[in-house]
């Protein structure tokens, strides 16, 4: 644990399932095993970028971080208070610093709420102000985001996507919070726009001095904005550490498949072509060993059964990978360090068990 004023956030050993029901009311079926045994920190003032592919667990995880999921297991500390063990009055008072920006700028508005109504809403529910108060604030943020006081009776439908997603970022900053979760703001918005609500965000967190959790499937944007990030998968994270570090130097197959998939216009340099195989496995009954083995291009006969650790192999870079970071001592019998014989039909074989 990183101590001291420079932590606003840290996770410890978090885990988050969800109950499968079965095909009687209240027969519990199995869980889903969205977020499993995850550990991190998260510096105050910086961004910090959770990355991976649709269903690995990012915004479960960006969930857990302020109080809209109740973890399975382990802890969450902000600001070096333990949140799901606050009496109800206090989970709410520090709830108030912990804000998120929807992902779909359509669906998270009220379309029967005018701007006024929309932006004012945690102001008005928190109850300490008064209508000319609240008018101010509402005028005062619609001008830091691009928009004007004649926007305040306007309703959401005469709108584009950007600008609802100005209102939704007008709206999470109105009560001066510490910590922003942006689940992935500018993904269901034209790519014309994407560096406008970057830009807008960037200028926000120096102005106000927030700490942002930024998820995104853009590892290009992640690249430029976070300072450090995450990569997930299936509810593990993979790789992590400092994100210039870790785009310089991926070392785990899964962050190298998902670099080789980012678009690339340049056309005089070749690059390695990564083909991942098979399909993500459930959550419901993930692999006992490394979750990624099944679609893993270096995968060895022990990544079936020996969950990897999670090992610095330089300053601020970790990385849960057996090819990388060897096999545990007592495991380096013949049988686990040798590829898979037959990936294919492993694979297979794998796929008609879970049938």
């Amino acid at each position: 644990m990183k101590n001291g004023d420079q932590t606003i956030l840290e996770m410890r050993n978090v885990s988050v399932n969800f109950p499968v029901k079965g095909g009687l009311p209240f027969i519990k079926k199995g869980v889903i095993q969205a977020v499993s045994d995850v550990s991190l920190t998260i510096k105050r003032g910086e961004t910090f970028g959770i990355v991976g592919e649709s269903g690995c667990g990012k915004t479960t995880l960006a969930n857990a971080m302020i109080g809209m999921v109740k973890p399975t297991s382990g802890e969450v500390y902000f600001n070096g208070e333990n949140l799901y063990q606050l009496r109800r009055d206090a989970f709410k008072k520090i709830r108030r610093d912990m804000q998120m920006i929807f992902q779909d700028p359509f669906s998270s508005l009220n379309p029967r709420f005018n701007v006024y109504q929309i932006i004012s809403e945690p102001m008005f529910i928190r109850g300490q102000d008064d209508e000319e108060t609240m008018v101010q604030r509402v005028i005062e943020l619609l001008e830091l985001v691009g928009l004007s006081k004649d926007d305040l009776t306007r309703y959401p439908s005469d709108f584009s996507g950007g600008q609802r997603q100005r209102l939704g970022i007008a709206r999470s900053i109105i009560l001066n919070p510490d910590f922003l979760v942006c689940d992935e703001p500018v993904s269901a918005l034209d790519v014309s726009v994407h560096a406008q609500i970057l830009n807008l965000l960037t200028k926000i967190q120096k102005q106000m001095k927030l700490s942002y959790v930024f998820i995104s499937h853009n590892l290009a944007v992640v690249k430029n904005v976070c300072d450090s990030m995450i990569v997930m998968y299936l509810g593990k994270v993979m790789e992590s550490g400092n994100s210039e570090t870790v785009f310089k130097n991926p070392l785990h197959p899964y962050t190298h498949a998902l670099l080789e998939a980012v678009l690339d216009t340049s056309i005089k340099e070749d690059r390695e072509q990564v083909i991942l195989k098979g399909d993500i496995p459930s959550p419901i009954n993930p692999p006992k060993g490394c979750r990624f083995w099944q679609r893993c291009p270096r995968a060895m006969e022990g990544c079936k059964t020996i969950p990897p650790e999670n090992i610095e192999v330089e300053s601020d870079h970790f990385v849960a990978c057996h090819d990388v970071n060897g096999f545990p001592e007592g495991n380096f019998e013949e049988g686990y360090k040798k590829p898979l014989k037959s990936f294919d039909d492993d694979l297979s074989e794998h796929g008609k068990a879970h049938q």
